[in-house]
């Protein structure tokens, strides 16, 4: 990758709906040189693929809660099943594998508190292999970004 496809990737995370002549005038290539760029980097897997953002709160899934979960063990049929369960839940956003205490941190989104104890209670509890799961409410946003930071 050179400065220009770093240019690209910035712009696109910017406004992933910039048209193809947009860009290129943006970053100073001709259209085809950009489409070609942007398809390669595509090709390459450095592009994954375009999103809409949508405001979560105005969705109507306003809460945030961040769970440390610890498995009773580490068998490979334990994790494994663990993280198949975990794909399932539409209202987790993100699941790490993290070092520490816990084994996962996972960001969840739900409508209020009832449904995050309802999640809890018939679905995370029930998953074989959870041994404790400890949770923080997020209560505001600081920060939340959606762009990689510049690229040294």
């Amino acid at each position: 990758m050179d400065r220009i496809d770093f240019q690209i990737i910035a712009e696109l995370q910017r406004n992933g709906r910039l048209s193809n002549q947009a860009l290129s005038d943006k970053i100073g290539l001709s259209p085809s040189s950009c489409l070609k760029r942007m398809r390669d980097l595509e090709k390459e897997g450095l592009i994954t693929g375009y999103t809409a953002l949508i405001d979560q709160k105005k969705f109507g899934l306003p809460v945030t809660v961040f769970l440390r979960i610890r498995l009773d063990d580490h068998a490979e049929e334990t994790v494994a099943g663990f993280e198949r369960e975990i794909e399932r839940l539409d209202e987790v956003q993100d699941c790490f594998l993290i070092t520490g205490d816990a084994d996962y941190q996972l960001r969840v989104i739900v409508r209020d508190l009832d449904d995050y104890e309802l999640l809890v209670r018939r679905r995370l509890q029930r998953i074989k292999g959870v041994a404790s799961i400890d949770s923080s409410v997020a209560f505001g946003t600081v920060k939340r970004a959606h762009t990689y930071p510049r690229h040294r």
